[in-house]
């Protein structure tokens, strides 16, 4: 097992990797979420649940530091939201595994050459362990023939397993997914959402997922907090009626 890989099992087995106290989630300059309490530790699945505009994607997007966090206090994966320097950034990001609803792949780019970009873009190297990681990864979600498949060429379930591939190349302790199953049908769903599981079984890593579909939730249960009312809490109605 490498250093990184130790000091990963390390962390998942220390602190929670989502660890939001009193914090204020904002969309430009309107308060969306207001004094949220909130953790996910190593190994769970969480859904994120509410209407459109409720928060769920603010609050994603405070958690990979596209909005800051400036108010209240939020850690993830061991970095202080509220320190945090544009330089590390790039390294929060790469602790995280982000799997979003419209794929957001590089159309003119082969599979494997869209794994790789990411993989030169976070400081990999060597063409042989990036070549090596690639395999691993598209075995792991099933796709290990797809190298030098464009992604026009793939179906849209597919199209998201490289997504979840994508999400995988650094051994994130942490997946963030928004709306993964969105664009898809209800098998596809399926079984996106058996991979995803299994991840978060395998790997112990632990899975924020945005979503509106409760049949989701119904087929696949896990712990629920709702974005309602400019606030975020468990919504133990909607689990005791699963």
């Amino acid at each position: 097992m490498s250093q990184e890989e130790n000091i990963q099992e390390e962390m998942q087995s220390v602190i929670s990797l989502i660890d939001l106290q009193n914090a204020n989630i904002y969309q430009e300059e309107s308060l969306i979420l207001n004094q949220v309490d909130f953790k996910v530790d190593a190994g769970e699945f969480v859904y994120l649940i509410g209407k459109t505009g409720s928060g769920k994607s603010s609050l994603l997007k405070t958690l990979y530091a596209d909005i800051p966090l400036i108010k209240g206090e939020g850690a993830i994966n061991t970095f202080n939201l509220r320190k945090l320097r544009d330089k590390q950034i790039p390294l929060l990001r790469r602790s995280i595994g982000i799997v979003f609803q419209d794929f957001e792949l590089l159309m003119d780019r082969s599979v494997a050459e869209n794994l790789s970009f990411v993989l030169e873009a976070t400081g990999w190297k060597a063409s042989n362990k990036i070549n090596a990681r690639i395999e691993e990864v598209l075995s792991q979600v099933g796709l290990k023939t797809k190298h030098f498949k464009m992604p026009h060429e793939l179906s849209g379930g597919e199209q998201q397993r490289v997504v979840i591939a994508r999400a995988l190349l650094n051994n994130p302790p942490l997946i963030l997914a928004d709306e993964p199953t969105g664009n898809l049908d209800p098998d596809t769903s399926d079984d996106i959402m058996n991979l995803l599981f299994k991840i978060n079984k395998e790997s112990n890593t632990g899975v924020l997922m945005a979503t509106h579909n409760y049949a989701i939730i119904e087929k696949f249960p896990g712990r629920i907090v709702k974005c309602a009312d400019g606030t975020l809490k468990e919504d133990e109605t909607m689990m005791m009626s699963l």
